[in-house]
């Protein structure tokens, strides 16, 4: 089969309805055209007059913009199609108008099913979602099989060549006390190692007690250890989001205030957790030092990380912003929407 006869074929058999026009005259159309005009009842010239029609008006509106030169020299327009039929083939269809040549007079309209295209968006939308979720989760095991080969293993190993120790080695009473006291303490601080990490990955009471009790109880933790004041304030009943949002609300306070500690210099953070009509933020506020976020688009905090975090928000349908000033210090919001009732209580949570 030679080249033109190939496209001729396609253009025949192709998946959206094309129809092509010189002169204002309807010079060809394709299979699936042919097809809608009948299903439809859509005369050509008239959609070829109604493009026409919409393109006009649209260069009309920017005449007076001298800007929007290049809006009045446009030979491509998206335009919907409204038919009186209730049909899957009327439902979410619009065509494309194009200029093929302006000097003899060839253009195109190009029929398109927008819900078919939509299902192929949503589809990508779901699969780059659930490719960032994974992602995420790998770099997570990557960080947790790096603190369990650092941290905990080496201190087990001490352990288990102190215990041979104690069985193979003549020591005198003393020694034995001496190396069974520092094999005891290393274990305590290796299960301490332990329930840190475990807090780090998702604390208990997040499951138990909800968002704002794991927002209080880990500022509780960092300001005891810090000696910085951590505020937990806001009127959100956060159970009204999903629980892989409340998850990650929880992760980018956790990573926001480790940020803060390594980096602001700061007296105090605040964690605004905050209702309103449709949505619920959580806002991480800093006293410290801000920096230039357009200089900064990649974060090298622990674990997940703020960059990795924002993807992540991203894929859930929520919106992660950060605002910085080297002298006046951080802000980071997320959006979660959700829906709400007006007439349930919004009395305000502070710790």
């Amino acid at each position: 089969m030679d080249k033109l006869s190939l496209i001729e074929s396609y253009f025949d058999n192709a998946p959206v309805a094309i129809m092509l026009f010189k002169d204002d005259t309807l010079l060809a159309s394709n299979h699936l055209a042919d097809e809608l005009q009948q299903t439809l009842n859509l005369d050509p010239t008239y959609l070829l007059d109604m493009a026409k029609t919409v393109l006009h008006n649209h260069q009309t509106e920017m005449v007076d913009c001298a800007a929007c030169a290049p809006c009045q020299q446009q030979t491509e327009l998206a335009i919907p199609v409204l038919t009186n039929k209730v049909s899957p083939e009327s439902s979410g269809c619009y065509m494309l108008y194009k200029v093929l040549d302006a000097e003899q007079g060839l253009v195109s309209l190009t029929l398109k099913n927008q819900n078919s295209i939509n299902k192929v968006i949503n589809q990508a939308t779901q699969e780059r979602s659930d490719q960032i979720t994974i992602d995420a989760e790998q770099k997570e095991r990557q960080r947790i099989s790096a603190d369990l080969h650092d941290c905990i293993s080496q201190n087990i190993y001490s352990s288990v060549m102190g215990v041979k120790r104690l069985t193979n080695e003549q020591l005198t009473p003393q020694e034995t006390n001496d190396l069974s006291g520092s094999i005891i303490d290393q274990l305590n601080n290796t299960l301490t190692e332990i329930k840190d990490m475990a807090l780090t990955i998702r604390p208990a009471v997040l499951d138990n007690f909800g968002l704002f009790c794991a927002l209080r109880t880990l500022a509780k933790r960092l300001e005891s250890s810090t000696g910085i004041k951590i505020t937990v304030a806001g009127n959100a009943q956060p159970e009204k989001l999903t629980t892989i949002m409340q998850n990650a609300l929880y992760t980018v306070a956790q990573e926001s205030i480790n940020n803060v500690l390594k980096h602001a210099h700061a007296t105090e953070i605040v964690l605004l957790l905050v209702e309103h009509a449709n949505f619920i933020t959580l806002e991480i506020i800093d006293d410290g030092t801000g920096f230039d976020v357009k200089e900064h688009q990649q974060f090298n905090g622990h674990s997940l990380g703020l960059q990795n975090m924002n993807d992540r928000i991203k894929s859930l349908n929520g919106i992660f912003k950060i605002e910085s000033d080297p002298t006046i210090g951080t802000t980071i919001t997320v959006k979660f929407p959700v829906t709400l009732s007006t007439k349930e209580d919004s009395s305000c949570i502070t710790s």
